[in-house]
């Protein structure tokens, strides 16, 4: 593209994204033809006919005494800059990152055939927001320069799976619309995913090993709540009858373990969202789902060092972690509204409640208490698993394609033909929800004629004004952003999406790049299951396990049934391919079924569609970067400011805090390390106890001059929540890396407090 092109492109997007930044930013058969979907008056699907999977000669594996599969686990580091870099989650550009509360990891589990390693999956849980386009490819171009030993890790059985965290830095997404609150694409976040992706993946590879796969399941009924009640009740009533709560209460485990019977891992599926941390918290962590994988990894660190759990994400779309409710905070402590969440004709007062939302901690406690309840039902599941659990075995299977979905044409169950549209989101998009309400006049409930003030009319006409035919594709739904069909400076939203599943024996893993919503998850399930059956010897059944894990490999929105997007919600307004969605998803992947056959060999893959760009190089970046570090004059880096207190008693709030002459922590991540520790003396020796992997220790940096380029740490170790802490003699180190005025050059440094006691 010529220059003046450039130039004329940058300043018609700059003058576009400072609009829309205000706008969001607070926000076995080989033929196919063998499939007939028909649904019945109750909304269920139904297949006349089912695929058998399982041949009719038996499968080595749990029935025989020998191993099944071939198993690998590993974990790596993949924090981002923890500072100066915008949250990614709720959409608000004054969430910027001012430290840390508990580092960021990919967690990879790998599974394949014995007989045939070719034959595998690698499922990788990211403590990240969702997946990503461009990260996913960087994971696989990645795997490519591995060597060929990696060459079976490829497009068709890798998925990269989000746990929805809205706590981590952003920056890091293919597409302009999530870029726009995050001030761009930063190849540092970016390349921190990518390269722990990969060392996860590596470390899982390195381990494999012949083992065993089982699988089961529980209840967690605290956990997790609707936050959108009067969009599910939309839904057929003979529907909803059939279920006891209106969101997944359903834990799923696949347990890890070696021929020898030692435990490698659990991966689980749980539906909560990641927003137990509250928009003005500024600290990256996993949030809940973080917390929780932590709290199983350590339990389980007596027995093996090696253990790794992965939380991941089921169908979220409308879940909440605020379990008490949505209550109007502007003093009246009324419950909000239920049609469209407002206090007083306006959602910004109305806020989602967790356990301890009385709590001025920006929701801390409220997430270790989720995370502690998912962890609490992980457990128990886990111990019960020797006594009450299926063995899988059977082949391993994986199927990936793209499809567009900007104008994809099927056959909807009730026999008629349907279309999809190119991306938009409605007006009810903007105002946020009961996790992280919107801004401006903006409500849920939004169908028809927007309830809103006209100007918004004219900002969205000034983006792109949607065509009469785009409107009429997507109604009931008013369009506020036809975000599918704006390519300057580059494309908004993916119009292209993956369509991916996975087969390990009688398991099913349905790979949503979008935030199903929790009767869209039951639907698709559903689906799947009654179109692939698995059939063993005889006339035995043999029948599937079916999990939705996701927002997975791209980020999609959300995927509402049809009737939920009639009431246009945020979850409705959100899903970004017209009312017809989620059954577009069903008939993609229930009609590539046939490639997850015992006898499809894994040569054997759907035509790949039409490629997604790429952005990782042409993205636009304004993050500043960071020039020099420079320490207050008579002073020097790591030296401390303010000093702890000689002694500490536990108890509520009570916390160990020391402040130290800092430098920028973007220098140098430290991934696989650490920015903060707290020691123990014992026996005459110092024994880091805590560092960045712990809830309890918070690194705080903050900027005291960008011209002079000083900065303070703050640590701090919050010992009122502290459990099985020795008495004794401890002390809190520093580690920091400074910039050179000039050279550009990185040097480490190191600062520790004084000795205290904890009593």
């Amino acid at each position: 593209m010529a220059r003046v092109h450039v130039a004329a492109a940058l300043a018609t997007a700059c003058f576009g994204l400072l609009i829309a930044f205000h706008l969001i930013s607070h926000f076995g058969l080989p033929d196919v033809g063998f499939f007939h979907f028909k649904q019945s008056t109750d909304g269920v699907y139904s297949a006349p006919n089912q695929i058998p999977f399982v041949p009719e000669e038996s499968q080595p594996g749990a029935d025989d005494g020998r191993p099944a599969y071939l198993l690998g686990t590993g974990k790596a580091d993949i924090t981002g800059p923890v500072v100066e870099i915008n949250l990614m989650g709720y959409a608000d550009p004054d969430q910027v990152g001012t430290g840390l509360r508990q580092r960021l990891y990919s967690r990879a589990f790998i599974a394949g055939e014995i007989d045939k390693p070719e034959e595998c999956i690698v499922y990788l849980v990211l403590d990240t927001q969702s997946g990503d386009t461009a990260v996913r490819h960087g994971i696989l171009e990645g795997l490519k320069e591995l060597g060929s030993e990696y060459a079976i890790y490829g497009k068709h059985n890798v998925a990269v799976t989000g746990t929805h965290s809205h706590s981590g830095p952003g920056a890091w997404l293919n597409y302009l619309l999530p870029q726009i609150t995050s001030k761009g694409f930063d190849p540092q976040s970016y390349q921190a995913i990518v390269d722990g992706a990969l060392l996860s993946i590596r470390r899982a590879h390195e381990s494999i090993t012949p083992g065993y796969l089982s699988v089961t399941e529980t209840q967690i009924h605290d956990a997790n709540i609707n936050r959108s009640p009067y969009a599910y009740l939309a839904n057929p009533e003979k529907e909803r009858a059939r279920y006891e709560y209106d969101v997944d209460k359903t834990m799923t485990m696949l347990k890890f373990q070696d021929q020898h019977g030692k435990d490698m891992g659990v991966l689980t599926w749980f539906p909560v969202h990641g927003t137990s941390m509250l928009g003005n918290n500024t600290l990256i962590s996993g949030d809940n789902k973080g917390v929780a994988a932590t709290l199983f990894e350590k339990d389980m660190r007596g027995s093996d060092t090696d253990f790794v759990a992965g939380f991941s994400q089921a169908n979220v779309g409308d879940t909440s972690p605020n379990v008490l409710g949505a209550y109007c905070e502007d003093g009246s402590g009324e419950r909000c509204n239920f049609e469209d969440s407002t206090c007083g004709g306006r959602s910004q007062q109305c806020h989602g409640r967790g356990p301890f939302f009385r709590s001025k901690d920006q929701g801390a406690a409220s997430c270790f208490e989720i995370g502690r309840r998912q962890y609490a039902g992980a457990k128990a599941l886990y111990e019960s698993m020797t006594t009450d659990s299926i063995p899988l075995n059977g082949p391993i299977r994986s199927l990936h394609t793209y499809h567009d979905l900007s104008n994809f044409t099927f056959q909807h169950p009730n026999g008629s033909i349907v279309t999809t549209c190119p991306a938009a989101l409605g007006y009810s998009f903007a105002a946020g929800t009961t996790d992280g309400p919107g801004a401006f006049d903006f409500k849920q409930n939004n169908t028809g004629s927007p309830n809103a003030n006209p100007v918004w009319s004219l900002v969205r006409n000034f983006l792109r004004e949607p065509s009469e035919s785009q409107k009429a594709c997507h109604a009931p739904k008013p369009i506020l952003l036809d975000v599918g069909e704006i390519e300057r400076p580059y494309l908004w939203t993916p119009n292209i999406v993956d369509v991916q599943i996975l087969r390990v024996g009688q398991l099913i893993i349905i790979v949503s790049p979008g935030e199903a919503t929790t009767m869209a998850g039951r639907r698709w399930k559903e689906a799947i299951a009654s179109t692939s059956t698995l059939s063993s010897t005889g006339n035995n059944q043999t029948p599937p396990i079916v999990v939705l894990g996701g927002p997975a490999n791209s980020y999609t929105h959300y995927i509402a049934t049809e009737e939920e997007y009639t009431i246009q919600r945020y979850e409705g307004a959100s899903t970004l391919y017209g009312p017809h969605t989620l059954n577009a998803y069903i008939n993609l992947t229930t009609s590539l079924l046939p490639y997850l056959h015992a006898s499809s060999p894994h040569t054997k893959n759907p035509p790949p569609g039409p490629q997604p760009p790429i952005h990782t190089n042409t993205s636009l970046n304004f993050n500043p970067r960071v020039r020099y570090d420079r320490a207050p004059f008579f002073k020097k880096f790591g030296q401390v400011l303010r000093d702890v207190a000689p002694a500490y008693h536990p108890g509520p709030n009570q916390k160990v805090s020391a402040s130290f002459v800092g430098a920028n922590p973007r220098n140098d991540l430290r991934l696989e390390r650490t920015f903060a520790a707290v020691e123990h003396l014992s026996r005459g020796v110092w024994r880091r106890v805590r560092d960045d992997g712990d809830w309890d220790l918070l690194f705080r940096w903050r900027r005291t001059s960008t011209i002079l380029g000083t900065s303070e740490v703050c640590l701090e170790w919050e010992i009122g929540s502290t459990r099985g802490v020795e008495r004794g003699l401890y002390r809190l180190r520093y580690f920091g890396d400074s910039k050179a005025f000039g050279t550009g050059e990185i040097e480490a440094f190191e600062g520790v407090s004084g000795v205290f006691r904890i009593e």
